[in-house]
Protein backbone atom coordinates (compact mmCIF):
# COMPACT_ATOMS: atom_id res chain seq x y z
CA UNK A 1 0.00 0.00 0.00
CA UNK A 2 1.04 3.29 -1.39
CA UNK A 3 2.22 5.28 1.74
CA UNK A 4 0.25 8.91 2.51
CA UNK A 5 0.28 11.95 4.83
CA UNK A 6 -1.09 14.66 6.44
CA UNK A 7 -0.44 18.65 6.91
CA UNK A 8 -1.42 19.37 10.45
CA UNK A 9 -1.39 23.22 11.39
CA UNK A 10 -1.53 24.64 14.81
CA UNK A 11 -1.59 27.98 14.54
CA UNK A 12 2.24 29.00 14.34
CA UNK A 13 3.08 32.15 12.25
CA UNK A 14 6.17 32.78 10.16
CA UNK A 15 8.77 35.32 11.55
CA UNK A 16 7.85 38.58 10.45
CA UNK A 17 4.11 38.09 9.93
CA UNK A 18 0.91 39.45 11.45
CA UNK A 19 -2.13 37.11 12.33
CA UNK A 20 -4.18 39.28 10.14
CA UNK A 21 -2.12 39.25 7.65
CA UNK A 22 -2.10 35.49 7.57
CA UNK A 23 -5.89 34.97 7.76
CA UNK A 24 -6.20 37.19 5.04
CA UNK A 25 -3.77 34.71 3.14
CA UNK A 26 -5.36 31.65 4.13
CA UNK A 27 -8.70 32.82 3.33
CA UNK A 28 -7.62 33.89 -0.05
CA UNK A 29 -5.76 29.84 -0.34
CA UNK A 30 -8.70 28.40 0.77
CA UNK A 31 -10.89 30.51 -1.03
CA UNK A 32 -13.26 31.13 2.19
CA UNK A 33 -14.15 33.66 4.55
CA UNK A 34 -11.81 34.78 7.15
CA UNK A 35 -14.65 33.92 9.97
CA UNK A 36 -13.93 30.68 8.68
CA UNK A 37 -10.81 30.48 9.55
CA UNK A 38 -10.32 31.42 12.61
CA UNK A 39 -10.79 28.07 13.94
CA UNK A 40 -7.14 27.09 12.25
CA UNK A 41 -5.85 29.23 15.23
CA UNK A 42 -7.05 27.64 18.26
CA UNK A 43 -3.96 26.49 19.18
CA UNK A 44 -4.79 22.86 18.59
CA UNK A 45 -3.40 20.39 16.15
CA UNK A 46 -5.63 20.48 12.99
CA UNK A 47 -5.41 18.25 10.18
CA UNK A 48 -6.12 20.22 7.34
CA UNK A 49 -5.61 18.05 4.50
CA UNK A 50 -5.14 13.82 4.18
CA UNK A 51 -4.39 11.67 2.23
CA UNK A 52 -1.30 13.42 0.27
CA UNK A 53 1.17 11.97 -2.02
CA UNK A 54 4.62 12.98 -0.36
CA UNK A 55 4.80 15.25 -3.46
CA UNK A 56 1.31 16.96 -3.10
CA UNK A 57 2.30 17.10 0.83
CA UNK A 58 5.63 19.07 0.13
CA UNK A 59 3.70 21.46 -2.69
CA UNK A 60 0.57 21.64 -0.21
CA UNK A 61 2.93 22.95 2.80
CA UNK A 62 4.71 25.65 0.30
CA UNK A 63 1.55 27.36 -0.34
CA UNK A 64 1.14 27.51 3.43
CA UNK A 65 4.22 28.47 4.04
CA UNK A 66 3.64 31.22 1.02
CA UNK A 67 0.38 32.31 3.52
CA UNK A 68 2.45 33.00 6.34
CA UNK A 69 2.08 30.40 8.35
CA UNK A 70 4.49 26.95 9.73
CA UNK A 71 2.42 23.23 9.08
CA UNK A 72 3.79 19.90 9.00
CA UNK A 73 3.60 16.79 7.39
CA UNK A 74 2.91 13.38 8.95
CA UNK A 75 2.19 9.80 7.65
CA UNK A 76 -0.55 8.38 8.13
CA UNK A 77 -2.83 5.72 6.66
CA UNK A 78 -5.30 6.33 3.51
CA UNK A 79 -9.04 6.96 5.50
CA UNK A 80 -12.36 7.93 4.32
CA UNK A 81 -12.40 10.51 6.70
CA UNK A 82 -13.09 14.20 5.88
CA UNK A 83 -12.28 17.16 7.74
CA UNK A 84 -15.85 18.12 7.56
CA UNK A 85 -16.83 14.74 9.74
CA UNK A 86 -14.45 15.80 12.71
CA UNK A 87 -16.13 18.02 15.72
CA UNK A 88 -15.10 20.43 17.33
CA UNK A 89 -16.11 21.20 20.92
CA UNK A 90 -18.15 24.54 20.81
CA UNK A 91 -15.77 27.64 22.21
CA UNK A 92 -16.74 28.59 25.96
CA UNK A 93 -17.85 32.26 25.91
CA UNK A 94 -16.29 34.07 29.13
CA UNK A 95 -18.69 35.67 31.09
CA UNK A 96 -16.98 39.14 31.06
CA UNK A 97 -15.81 40.39 27.80
CA UNK A 98 -12.79 43.30 28.92
CA UNK A 99 -13.63 46.08 27.11
CA UNK A 100 -11.62 47.47 24.34
CA UNK A 101 -9.11 50.02 25.17
CA UNK A 102 -9.50 53.13 23.87
CA UNK A 103 -5.64 54.02 23.81
CA UNK A 104 -5.38 51.08 21.43
CA UNK A 105 -4.14 51.61 17.96
CA UNK A 106 -5.94 51.37 15.19
CA UNK A 107 -6.58 47.95 13.58
CA UNK A 108 -8.26 46.91 10.04
CA UNK A 109 -11.46 44.43 10.64
CA UNK A 110 -9.87 40.83 9.92
CA UNK A 111 -13.38 40.08 8.05
CA UNK A 112 -12.65 43.06 5.97
CA UNK A 113 -12.62 42.17 2.12
CA UNK A 114 -9.90 44.33 1.09
CA UNK A 115 -10.52 45.67 -2.52
CA UNK A 116 -6.82 45.36 -5.14
CA UNK A 117 -6.13 48.93 -4.45
CA UNK A 118 -6.81 51.53 -1.32
CA UNK A 119 -8.21 54.81 -1.84
CA UNK A 120 -5.60 57.96 -1.69
CA UNK A 121 -6.71 60.61 0.81
CA UNK A 122 -4.07 63.18 1.45
CA UNK A 123 -5.09 64.63 4.25
CA UNK A 124 -5.90 61.64 6.60
CA UNK A 125 -3.75 59.64 8.67
CA UNK A 126 -5.82 56.40 7.32
CA UNK A 127 -4.82 54.45 4.01
CA UNK A 128 -1.27 53.74 2.71
CA UNK A 129 0.90 55.66 0.57
CA UNK A 130 4.30 53.84 -1.51
CA UNK A 131 7.94 55.58 -1.33
CA UNK A 132 7.60 57.74 -5.04
CA UNK A 133 4.41 58.71 -4.23
CA UNK A 134 5.52 59.69 -0.68
CA UNK A 135 8.43 61.24 -2.50
CA UNK A 136 5.93 63.27 -4.65
CA UNK A 137 3.43 64.59 -2.14
CA UNK A 138 6.50 65.71 -0.09
CA UNK A 139 7.26 67.57 -3.12
CA UNK A 140 4.52 69.38 -3.48
CA UNK A 141 4.18 70.33 -0.07
CA UNK A 142 7.63 71.63 0.10
CA UNK A 143 7.13 73.85 -3.19
CA UNK A 144 3.66 75.45 -1.85
CA UNK A 145 5.68 75.67 1.39
CA UNK A 146 8.32 78.09 -0.31
CA UNK A 147 5.15 80.13 -1.98
CA UNK A 148 3.53 80.69 1.12
CA UNK A 149 6.55 81.44 3.54
CA UNK A 150 7.21 84.25 0.48
CA UNK A 151 3.68 85.58 0.80
CA UNK A 152 4.44 85.32 4.66
CA UNK A 153 7.11 87.47 4.46
CA UNK A 154 5.31 89.99 2.28
CA UNK A 155 2.93 90.41 4.88
CA UNK A 156 5.20 90.96 7.54
CA UNK A 157 6.64 94.09 5.63
CA UNK A 158 2.90 95.57 6.12
CA UNK A 159 2.36 94.40 9.66
CA UNK A 160 4.17 92.39 12.48
CA UNK A 161 0.61 91.08 13.87
CA UNK A 162 -0.62 89.71 10.88
CA UNK A 163 2.37 88.65 9.52
CA UNK A 164 3.34 86.33 12.83
CA UNK A 165 -0.44 85.13 12.55
CA UNK A 166 -0.33 83.89 9.63
CA UNK A 167 3.43 82.08 9.69
CA UNK A 168 1.99 80.09 12.90
CA UNK A 169 -0.90 79.38 11.52
CA UNK A 170 1.03 77.70 7.80
CA UNK A 171 3.47 75.93 10.43
CA UNK A 172 0.65 74.16 12.01
CA UNK A 173 -0.96 73.41 8.71
CA UNK A 174 2.42 71.75 7.64
CA UNK A 175 3.84 69.63 10.64
CA UNK A 176 -0.16 68.80 10.47
CA UNK A 177 -0.28 67.46 6.07
CA UNK A 178 3.37 66.00 7.31
CA UNK A 179 2.43 64.11 9.84
CA UNK A 180 -0.83 62.68 7.71
CA UNK A 181 1.54 62.20 5.03
CA UNK A 182 4.48 60.05 7.57
CA UNK A 183 1.12 58.27 9.10
CA UNK A 184 0.58 56.52 5.54
CA UNK A 185 3.94 56.19 4.48
CA UNK A 186 4.60 54.31 7.78
CA UNK A 187 1.16 52.15 7.47
CA UNK A 188 2.61 50.75 3.60
CA UNK A 189 5.20 49.25 5.26
CA UNK A 190 2.88 47.83 8.09
CA UNK A 191 4.71 50.25 10.77
CA UNK A 192 2.40 52.04 13.63
CA UNK A 193 2.57 56.17 12.97
CA UNK A 194 3.43 56.64 16.49
CA UNK A 195 6.88 56.13 15.02
CA UNK A 196 6.94 59.64 13.82
CA UNK A 197 8.02 60.55 17.58
CA UNK A 198 11.41 59.54 16.37
CA UNK A 199 11.76 62.60 14.69
CA UNK A 200 12.12 64.64 18.22
CA UNK A 201 14.70 62.40 19.18
CA UNK A 202 18.32 63.82 18.66
CA UNK A 203 20.70 62.13 15.95
CA UNK A 204 17.87 59.86 15.04
CA UNK A 205 15.62 62.25 13.53
CA UNK A 206 19.03 62.63 10.98
CA UNK A 207 18.31 59.36 10.06
CA UNK A 208 14.59 58.05 10.46
CA UNK A 209 13.36 60.75 7.28
CA UNK A 210 15.92 58.85 5.24
CA UNK A 211 14.98 54.99 6.45
CA UNK A 212 11.16 56.35 5.54
CA UNK A 213 11.99 56.53 2.42
CA UNK A 214 13.88 53.48 1.69
CA UNK A 215 11.43 50.99 3.70
CA UNK A 216 9.52 49.22 1.26
CA UNK A 217 5.96 48.81 1.47
CA UNK A 218 3.76 45.55 2.09
CA UNK A 219 3.00 43.40 -0.91
CA UNK A 220 -0.48 42.72 -0.50
CA UNK A 221 -2.90 43.95 2.00
CA UNK A 222 -2.13 44.45 5.95
CA UNK A 223 -3.75 45.82 8.74
CA UNK A 224 -3.83 49.28 7.49
CA UNK A 225 -5.68 48.52 4.59
CA UNK A 226 -5.40 47.70 0.86
CA UNK A 227 -2.25 48.55 -1.04
CA UNK A 228 -2.07 52.06 -2.45
CA UNK A 229 -2.76 52.43 -6.01
CA UNK A 230 -0.04 51.86 -9.03
CA UNK A 231 2.33 55.07 -9.30
CA UNK A 232 1.36 57.57 -12.56
CA UNK A 233 3.54 58.93 -14.57
CA UNK A 234 3.77 62.30 -12.98
CA UNK A 235 4.20 60.69 -9.54
CA UNK A 236 7.74 59.43 -11.09
CA UNK A 237 8.42 62.70 -12.34
CA UNK A 238 8.12 64.60 -9.22
CA UNK A 239 9.43 61.88 -7.44
CA UNK A 240 12.81 61.64 -9.88
CA UNK A 241 12.64 65.64 -9.23
CA UNK A 242 12.73 65.36 -5.61
CA UNK A 243 15.44 62.85 -5.47
CA UNK A 244 17.73 64.95 -8.11
CA UNK A 245 17.13 67.89 -5.32
CA UNK A 246 18.43 66.21 -2.39
CA UNK A 247 21.36 64.57 -3.98
CA UNK A 248 22.31 68.75 -5.37
CA UNK A 249 21.57 69.69 -1.64
CA UNK A 250 24.21 66.56 0.15
CA UNK A 251 26.93 67.53 -3.08
CA UNK A 252 26.83 71.39 -2.20
CA UNK A 253 26.53 70.43 1.44
CA UNK A 254 30.02 67.89 1.03
CA UNK A 255 31.68 70.98 -1.66
CA UNK A 256 30.87 73.23 1.18
CA UNK A 257 32.30 71.79 3.75
CA UNK A 258 35.17 70.98 1.89
CA UNK A 259 35.79 74.99 0.58
CA UNK A 260 35.21 75.82 4.53
CA UNK A 261 38.30 73.11 5.62
CA UNK A 262 40.56 74.70 2.99
CA UNK A 263 39.55 78.34 4.12
CA UNK A 264 40.61 77.07 7.66
CA UNK A 265 43.72 75.88 6.86
CA UNK A 266 44.38 78.84 4.34
CA UNK A 267 43.48 80.84 7.88
CA UNK A 268 45.62 78.83 10.16
CA UNK A 269 48.98 78.81 7.46
CA UNK A 270 48.29 82.88 7.66
CA UNK A 271 48.44 83.15 11.39
CA UNK A 272 51.50 81.03 11.67
CA UNK A 273 53.33 82.51 9.14
CA UNK A 274 53.16 85.90 10.61
CA UNK A 275 53.91 84.44 14.25
CA UNK A 276 57.63 83.56 12.34
CA UNK A 277 60.01 86.34 12.43
CA UNK A 278 61.03 87.79 9.31
CA UNK A 279 64.79 87.53 7.63
CA UNK A 280 64.95 91.20 7.54
CA UNK A 281 65.20 91.70 11.10
CA UNK A 282 68.38 89.77 10.71
CA UNK A 283 70.11 91.25 8.55
CA UNK A 284 69.72 94.69 9.84
CA UNK A 285 71.53 93.91 13.13
CA UNK A 286 74.65 93.23 11.00
CA UNK A 287 76.95 96.29 9.55
CA UNK A 288 76.56 96.86 6.02
CA UNK A 289 81.03 97.63 5.84
CA UNK A 290 83.08 95.06 7.48
CA UNK A 291 86.20 96.59 8.79
CA UNK A 292 89.60 94.94 8.09
CA UNK A 293 92.04 94.55 10.83
CA UNK A 294 95.39 96.55 10.01
CA UNK A 295 98.48 94.54 8.08
CA UNK A 296 101.50 94.50 10.54
CA UNK A 297 104.52 96.22 8.76
CA UNK A 298 107.07 93.76 7.44
CA UNK A 299 110.20 92.72 9.49
CA UNK A 300 112.43 94.23 6.59
CA UNK A 301 110.68 97.87 6.99
CA UNK A 302 111.61 97.80 10.51
CA UNK A 303 115.09 96.83 9.75
CA UNK A 304 115.62 99.83 7.34
CA UNK A 305 113.68 101.89 9.94
CA UNK A 306 116.92 101.19 12.59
Amino acid sequence: MAEHFKIVFEGQLRTGVDLETARLNLAQLFKSDVSSIERLFSGKPMTVKRGLTGDDAQRYLKALNDAGVEARIEPEQPVAWTLEEIEEPAPVKPAFQPAASPYAPPRASVSTEWPSEGELRVFSVQGRIGRLRYLAWTMVLSVVGMLLAALCFGVLSMSLVAGGLLATILVIAFAVVSIQMGAQRLHDAGWSAWLLLLNLVPLVNSVFPLLMIVIPGNQGPNRYGAPPPKNTRSVKILAALWVIFIALVLVAAVLGGFQKVKDEVNATTGEYEQALPYDDDSDDSTPDVLVEPATPPDAGDSDEAQ
